[in-house]
């Protein structure tokens, strides 16, 4: 059995992706906990979850003790882990928007001169606990390539729920050139600060991929998507939705704070190559 410790800030119902999955809303995260265990999702009172689980709650850890004393200090470890990670996310994020303002600036200008239509790009995405949260872009397409997207379906060239398209008739110039070197996720820095987001985690995905969900998808959902992930250093150009959702719940099993910093010394190299589709 899986369980998910649940963030408890909000209470709008709308703000929940598919929510008679979920069975709750947000209000009762301090009360329940998501409980996947390969069939369907369901919300579990903690007060009938087995004390020798403790451990079991938290994002990131799936393990149990017998010994009550070992469980509180694992737990203990984690959520000091998790309170370091959220440091890191907010120092970092705000050492990087300080140090590229000035090119994040001209990217704007430069959108905003080669096409009508904002520089930002906001896209509905599903975050920590199916919450809605828009998702910060520099715009890459023309204005108004949502209501195109349905007409190029048939040229999907991903499998699963993912929706990618090379020479996609959308994109414009510079938007090629801000995805290669993925200049155009820059602005999820300010989803970082927010909280929305963390530097590392498995990738939001869109509202209507999320609708596709499986059960066992779902288990992506207990903690913040980020901005780069295992996927985005071990397998940038594949195209199977399972190879994603395999790395981003192996990051979830296996998450550390040196994972995360080795992950994010990887990303470098990989955005440097220019691999960005």
């Amino acid at each position: 059995m899986l369980s998910r410790a649940l963030d408890p800030k909000g209470d709008a119902s709308d703000r929940l992706i598919n929510p008679s999955m979920f069975h709750a809303s947000c209000r009762d995260f301090n009360s329940l906990h998501l409980v996947i265990n390969g069939s369907s999702p369901a919300w579990k009172d903690r007060s009938v979850t087995p004390a020798s689980s403790t451990t079991d709650r938290l994002p990131f850890v799936v393990c149990s003790s017998k010994d009550g004393d070992r469980g509180r200090c694992a737990e203990s470890a984690i959520w000091l882990g998790l309170f370091l990670k959220r440091s890191m996310d907010v120092v970092l994020s705000m050492i990087v928007l300080v140090l590229f303002c000035p090119l994040m600036l001209v990217i704007a200008i430069a959108i905003k001169l080669e096409s009508p239509g904002r520089a930002i790009y906001r896209s509905r995405r599903v975050g920590k606990c199916g919450r809605k949260f828009d998702c910060y872009k520099f715009r890459t397409m023309v204005a108004g390539s949502d209501r195109l997207k349905e007409n190029l379906r048939r040229l999907n060239q991903r499998r699963g729920p993912f929706f990618k398209i090379a020479d996609d008739p959308r994109l414009t110039r510079l938007g090629g050139f801000l995805r290669k070197y993925s200049l155009d996720e820059l602005p999820q820095l300010w989803n970082v600060l927010r909280g929305d987001m963390s530097l590392v985690g498995p990738r939001p995905h869109p509202v209507e991929d999320c609708a596709q969900y499986s059960s066992e998808h779902c288990r992506r959902l207990g903690v913040k998507p980020g901005v780069t992930g295992l996927w985005q250093v071990l397998a940038r150009a594949n195209p199977s939705f399972e190879t994603c959702m395999m790395l981003d719940l192996e990051y979830i099993e296996k998450w550390s704070l040196l994972l995360d910093c080795r992950i994010l010394v990887k990303t470098i190299p990989a955005v440097m190559a220019g691999e960005g589709q």
